[in-house]
């Protein structure tokens, strides 16, 4: 039994490997210009679960996401929370440490922008696809 199971794994990489190097010379011939993308549609239903389902909790998930950024000190995962940290670390000597919390505090700061531009690309959508109820 144990022979039949390598001796399978042996066959499946063998093959991954051949379609690699297969795959590799096509893949590097490729032009540098992307291909257009076609649009997606979506049948009504489709659309009404989106409208439904989705665009709600999407909005959600970025309003907790932001609340939590912007949260005090006792907060788990706030940006105040990474400062109070680094500067235990600061005053414990790991000034490392201290650095690396300092450097997720300012790119989780910076997070807030594209929470906001998400927020308010899921708000056009709903605008634009999404019809209230009657």
């Amino acid at each position: 039994m144990r022979g039949t199971t390598w001796t399978r794994l042996a066959l499946a990489g063998g093959a991954s490997a051949a379609c690699l190097l297969v795959a590799a010379p096509l893949a590097s011939a490729q032009t540098t210009s992307p291909a257009p993308v076609a649009p997606i549609t979506l049948s009504p239903e489709e659309s009404q679960q989106v409208c439904s389902d989705w665009v709600p909790k999407l909005q959600k998930k970025a309003d907790n996401l932001k609340q939590r950024i912007n949260g005090g000190a006792e907060v788990k995962g706030s940006v105040a929370n990474l400062k109070a940290r680094a500067a235990d670390q600061r005053a414990a000597g790991h000034t490392a440490r201290a650095d690396q919390l300092d450097q997720r505090a300012t790119k989780r700061q910076g997070r807030i922008g594209e929470l906001d531009a998400a927020k308010q690309k899921l708000d056009a959508f709903a605008s634009a696809h999404c019809k209230p109820a009657k």
